[in-house]
């Protein structure tokens, strides 16, 4: 089984919260990222959105393109309206040969909300779901179609949140609705992380590997403090510093077959997570659980 290492920049520039690394530039990511022996990044809001002008930076750091967050407004919109929205970045990640789009629901989420608390998040029925998990499966068809893949992102603070969430729309979506799995979010959310993959290891295209502090978790008041008053607190960090087994996790995935990316996804506050020794630890730590578990680790963007 082979596996690969990839890196997303909201360690160094939380789109989200400017405050975190806002006045950081993208080479110093681009940089650190390489360095920390990553081969490949998720896009954020400073890239460039032409693969003319993205394409050569990231080649003279050495480095790829594993995919990239896309604000995704199905449950609201309509497909054909979808297909317009999305097609300038699905033309970026096409040229730039990248796994895939991740799709977020952005329709309804409190994830960017800074004052607006966590229970405060939209809850679907299932028939909403099932309608949402229609149209999903419709666009990721098409997108496939068109030769970009997406996964889709369950999320703190958005309408697929939670374990229950998430069983009912892969049971309302096809097998061309491919899943990112975020055990960070999930743990947040208070599902099994093991017992997800179990149920839908089959549709994981995607991993974004998250940790989570439990203590920073247990503490919020889910009544008064919002997703982005957790990230600020700490909730968030990356494998080797947190409360999730990961040698489980990763052994877990080996188990249902999973090969590809593996995302480093820790937002956190960089001046006191910096970024580059965050880095260091989550592939430490990736490269130990996953050698561990059999996989080979895949060293070059190339490869």
């Amino acid at each position: 089984m082979i596996a690969k290492l990839g890196i997303a920049p909201i360690a160094w520039s939380n789109d989200d919260l400017p405050e975190l690394g806002g006045d950081t530039p993208l080479e110093i990511c681009l940089a650190e990222a390489r360095r920390a022996g990553f081969i490949g990044i998720e896009t954020g809001g400073k890239f460039p959105g032409d693969a003319r002008e993205l394409g050569p930076i990231l080649a003279a750091h050495d480095i790829g393109l594993c995919g990239g967050w896309y604000s995704g407004t199905l449950l609201d919109n309509d497909i054909e309206a979808e297909k317009d929205r999305i097609a300038g970045q699905m033309a970026l990640f096409k040229a730039l040969d990248a796994p895939c789009l991740v799709y977020g629901e952005t329709a309804g989420t409190i994830q960017a909300e800074r004052h607006t608390p966590l229970d405060r998040r939209l809850r679907l029925d299932e028939v909403q779901i099932r309608d949402y998990g229609h149209r999903l499966t419709a666009f990721a068809e098409w997108c496939s179609g068109e030769g970009m893949a997406i996964a889709f992102h369950h999320h703190m603070g958005a309408p697929i949140e939670s374990e229950r969430d998430l069983n009912l729309l892969m049971n309302h979506s096809g097998e061309a609705l491919p899943l990112l799995y975020d055990p960070g979010h999930m743990a947040f959310a208070g599902g099994d992380v093991l017992r997800v993959i179990d149920k839908h290891g089959p549709r994981i295209s995607h991993f974004h590997a998250k940790d989570i502090r439990a203590r920073v978790i247990s503490g919020l008041d889910r009544s008064k403090e919002s997703f982005l008053d957790a990230v600020l607190k700490g909730a968030f960090t990356v494998p080797g510093d947190g409360s999730l087994d990961y040698g489980a996790l990763v052994r877990r995935m080996a188990d249902v077959g999973y090969e590809g990316w593996f995302v480093v996804e820790a937002e956190q506050d960089p001046a006191k997570a910096p970024p580059y020794e965050y880095a260091c630890i989550g592939h430490a730590e990736l490269t130990r659980v996953l050698t561990d578990a059999g996989y080979g680790i895949t060293e070059s963007p190339e490869g």
